[in-house]
């Protein structure tokens, strides 16, 4: 017979516990532990005959591909790679204010006057401060159905005795609440419950999820990491406050390209598309700074040209700051040891500052070449050639490794003007109008912006 127990559950990564304790041993959370009311039933053995047989099929079966609907909002759509399938979920994750509930209102508006239906439901928010929000934006007539409810068995009522919607918005699943289980909104249990409710609803109905999903202090979306293994896409909006775009990045997409973004600008009137976001990321480049290189990366299938900057200073401290904004700061830690190993560069007493221009955050390890071009330009006092891009991979040794989509990044470069760029020694380009200058060893960068040979010891001075 079922019995009552006490489980203690951790509101960060769903860890169980007996007893409560102040910090959780699997994530190092603290206070993140608490009481929930569960149900724990004895295990019995599974009897055959009382299931029901499964249909198995191959692989080649004909399969029915999904029309999929399209937001109006095109750097959402090439995120989603290319519109909302119907019968998935999306998971999108973000800051406080960063504008997950504007980018999602300005979706359903612009869908719902294409002719889509679209349900948008609160649970933080009443009704007519949607309406406000939305006549801000201009789609105040726009067709779409609002509600503002927490309990999720009025939205699965609801939702059931009527006609599906194409959209369905959910702002935001940790206010959500099953009658059923006896702990608060937005606990692990509540979560996962009212998670797997919404998504089986959509896949009966045949209308697109999309839940809106707070996050922690580290950036994580808060909940159990079951939910981003239950829905189909997750994305997470970045930004920061001191900079006017916003970043929708996809993390995990099983109807597109992973690492996937769209760039917005926030404005008065919403979040606009930028249609040319590597323009945007570029400046000053009308004129040679000293520390600042050019890096032609890939941010899913799109190339994006960013601007990195460098700074290299004498330090007073007995241990010398390294500070890092947009970049892995244990990235920074081995392109120094190279530099001072491999090619005579002393830093070990100099503050080393980098900073990815605009608010951007690189993670392909392809900026390796851009990051020590910047610093030894900083080191060195001399300017970048005019007019190029970077990017490469350092190894260990010094050596500069070939990356992939070279033509892309190439492609990109030309478009907005560069006339060169310093690329790994055996890339492969298959035509290119751009000046291509190929390096082999890290050397040949410091030998580009000092004059020394390879084997010439270099001492920042």
């Amino acid at each position: 017979m079922a019995r009552a127990t006490e489980i203690y559950s951790c509101q960060t990564c769903s860890s169980s516990y007996k007893k409560w304790q102040g910090k959780c041993d699997t994530c190092g959370e603290w206070n993140s532990i608490v009481e929930e009311t569960g149900k724990e039933a004895v295990p019995k053995g599974l009897s055959t005959g009382k299931g029901r047989n499964l249909v198995f099929t191959s692989l080649d079966e004909d399969t029915i591909e999904h029309k999929r609907h399209m937001c109006g909002l095109a750097e959402l759509d090439r995120v989603l790679g290319g519109g909302f399938v119907p019968g998935s979920s999306i998971l999108i994750g973000g800051d406080p204010g960063i504008g997950k509930s504007t980018i999602l209102l300005q979706a359903v508006g612009i869908m719902a006057k294409r002719g889509h239906s679209c349900t948008y439901i609160s649970g933080e928010e009443a009704t007519q401060q949607i309406s406000m929000r939305a006549r801000r934006l201009g789609l105040q007539d726009s067709p779409v159905q609002l509600a503002s409810a927490n309990s999720l068995r009025d939205i699965v009522t609801s939702l059931e005795k009527s006609k599906a919607p194409d959209l369905l918005i959910i702002d935001s699943i940790q206010t959500m609440y099953a009658d059923n289980i006896d702990s608060a909104p937005g606990s692990v249990s509540q979560v996962r419950a009212c998670s797997q409710e919404l998504i089986r609803l959509a896949k009966k109905i045949g209308c697109a999820l999309m839940l809106v999903g707070h996050v922690t202090k580290d950036g994580q979306i808060a909940g159990p990491r079951i939910l981003e293994h239950m829905v189909d896409t997750v994305l997470y909006f970045e930004g920061d406050r001191g900079h006017q775009f916003r970043i929708l990045r996809a993390v995990k997409n099983r109807y597109g390209a992973t690492d996937e973004i769209g760039v917005f600008e926030m404005t008065d009137k919403g979040l606009s598309e930028v249609a040319n976001p590597s323009s945007l990321f570029l400046n000053n480049q009308d004129r040679e700074i000293s520390g600042s290189s050019v890096f032609a990366g890939m941010e899913g299938t799109r190339p994006l040209l960013v601007e990195i900057q460098g700074l290299v200073a004498q330090s007073q401290q007995a241990t010398p700051r390294r500070a890092v904004v947009g970049w892995d700061s244990s990235r920074l830690a081995m392109i120094l040891a190279v530099l001072d190993s491999r090619c005579g560069l002393s830093l070990s007493g100099m503050e080393v500052y980098l900073n990815v221009a605009g608010g951007l955050r690189v993670q392909e390890p392809a900026a390796d070449l851009a990051v020590a071009a910047a610093l030894v330009s900083s080191i060195s006092d001399i300017p970048v050639p005019e007019n190029s891009i970077i990017f490469g991979e350092i190894g260990l040794s010094g050596e500069v490794r070939a990356v992939g989509q070279t033509d892309a990044r190439l492609k990109e470069a030309a478009k907005l003007g560069f006339t060169a760029a310093i690329i790994p020694r055996g890339s492969k380009v298959k035509k290119s109008t751009l000046k291509i200058i190929e390096v082999e060893h890290l050397s040949e960068i410091v030998r580009l912006f000092t004059g020394k040979k390879p084997d010439q010891s270099v001492k920042a001075s």
